[in-house]
């Protein structure tokens, strides 16, 4: 599994539990634009909780995708694709200073501390965050269980295509939302998906910690469903036509629901403020939260979390490290939608990036 590093331009492949999407940029001079994109959904029962359960419907999904692409034809075979962030492992190792082949050595006797697997059950990789300590060094590493990532590189190749690389949703996503080289203040990721939540915290510049919580927007949609007596198509655009600043017969289910998942939220955000202020020299407090993913678009969702946090709240930006300021959206996909794309369009910034 090639985590971290490879040689060919590729295109991004992003897959979870009910849809793939498909990006692939180019270069236009000094410049990036998107060259191809597509989506399509996945029914129930191909993938449950990021296991692969149907292998074949699954690659003849992403063969058929790559059939209808939007764009510009997809003819090369290489590919980026995520893995489910339910089922990696990331994680930050302190460990003395040293060259990158002694590193691999103490991570392999360091990283059964940090996942709940035998070393032998997972590929590993890693990766030094570029800071400037006195004593000491911390690597970013990544785990994946060995069946998980052999099948999605069997469904890959039954597809037709080459996997360049692998690699947890949440690089890809903090790829396409945090600005290239900089070094930011505390930021937390929401990604609101239609099955969970995934959380990622930012910090200078790298992941500081991540996590995922069953919360989702298709319990939001479902709970419209279950009050009104409306089915799930139905309560679906309800939801996005309302959010919770519509009528009051919908806010009155929504926000009692939003409430429990920013408790839990802040929890995350206490557990992180402790871990911070114990294993770093950092004492900076949060600068603002990103929302993304489909579930982002909810209306009246950033105010809602604004007032609870007391902090910035606004929707990522997917374009920032593609299109030139201020440009939010192409032509092809409105910037509401691309907050659905934002994992497929950080593994085509990887793709079409060699450094």
């Amino acid at each position: 599994m090639a985590t971290f590093s490879f040689n060919s331009q590729a295109f991004g492949l992003d897959i979870s539990d009910f849809s793939l999407k498909i990006a692939m940029l180019e270069k236009d001079k000094n410049d990036l634009k998107l060259a191809s994109f597509g989506r399509a959904n996945i029914v129930s029962g191909i993938i449950e909780k990021g296991e692969i359960k149907n292998e074949e419907r699954l690659s003849e999904i992403i063969k058929n995708t790559l059939g209808q692409i939007k764009g510009k034809k997809i003819r090369i075979k290489y590919v980026i694709a995520s893995l489910p962030e339910e089922k990696s492992f990331l994680d930050r190792v302190r460990l003395p200073l040293m060259g990158q082949k002694e590193i691999k050595t103490a991570i392999r006797f360091e990283i059964e501390n940090y996942i709940p697997f035998p070393l032998e059950k997972v590929y590993f990789d890693f990766d030094k965050i570029q800071q400037n300590y006195e004593n000491y060094q911390e690597v970013l590493i990544a785990a994946i269980p060995k069946d998980i990532s052999e099948s999605y590189l069997r469904v890959l190749k039954k597809a037709g295509l080459q996997p360049l690389a692998l690699e947890p949703e949440c690089l890809s996503i903090s790829r396409a939302l945090i600005k290239k080289n900089e070094i930011i203040s505390p930021v937390l990721i929401i990604d609101l998906g239609k099955t969970r939540t995934t959380f990622i915290f930012f910090s200078e510049n790298n992941i500081k910690f991540t996590s995922t919580i069953p919360f989702s927007s298709g319990q939001l949609t479902s709970a419209i469903s279950e009050k009104i007596k409306v089915s799930l198509e139905e309560a679906e655009k309800i939801k996005c036509e309302e959010g919770i600043i519509g009528k009051k017969e919908i806010s009155e289910i929504l926000i009692p629901l939003l409430n429990n998942f920013a408790k839990k939220t802040q929890g995350l955000l206490e557990y992180y403020n402790f871990h911070q202020n114990k294993n770093s020299h950092s004492t900076m407090s949060l600068e603002k939260i990103l929302l993304c993913g489909r579930g982002a678009n909810l209306k009246g969702l950033e105010d809602f979390l604004s007032v609870f946090f007391k902090t910035k709240v606004i929707l990522g930006n997917p374009w920032i490290n593609i299109l030139k300021t201020p440009l939010k959206q192409t032509p092809e996909i409105s910037f509401k939608e691309s907050l659905g794309y934002a994992s497929a369009l950080g593994l085509a910034l990887r793709g079409i990036d060699k450094n």
